[in-house]
């Protein structure tokens, strides 16, 4: 596995692995995303691809330098994982954990001591992930609202 950092040229199969992760918007919606935030210049925000011996795209991690107060963190700047993806056939060889440490390494190259990344309170599979490549969990926090 490869991982290198996205480029237009990774637009049509990042948007639908993007789709896999979050399908409450249509790959369409994510392409245009993907456009506007992570291929517009933006030297706080990092697209990284992994890709097989072939070349396709197999996953991607998506990632942003965070200024402001990050929970469970202790400094700023943060690297902030905001989505990392691997497809079911090449998932537990590795490629989660190399995107993961891409990322380190891109944050450490910005001044950043500590990368931090969040789940879904029910996502089991993510909380292993996230254990398994170093993580530790630093709280758990339920979110309410109220229409008024």
């Amino acid at each position: 596995m490869t991982i290198v950092e996205a480029t237009p040229a990774h637009i049509e199969p990042w948007s639908r692995m993007r789709a896999q992760l979050w399908p409450e918007d249509s790959t369409q919606s994510h392409a245009r995303d993907i456009q506007a935030t992570y291929l517009a210049g933006d030297p706080d925000r990092i697209a990284l691809i992994g890709l097989d011996e072939d070349f396709g795209a197999k996953g991607f991690a998506e990632a942003t330098v965070r200024h402001d107060y990050v929970e469970g963190c202790g400094t700023s700047p943060v690297a902030f994982v905001e989505g990392i993806f691997v497809a079911p056939e090449v998932r537990v060889r590795g490629l989660g954990r190399y995107l993961v440490l891409a990322v380190e390494s891109w944050g450490r190259a910005r001044g950043c001591r500590e990368l931090a990344s969040d789940a879904l309170i029910d996502n089991q599979a993510s909380h292993a992930f996230h254990e398994a490549t170093g993580f530790e969990e630093t709280l758990r926090v339920v979110y309410f609202r109220k229409l008024i």
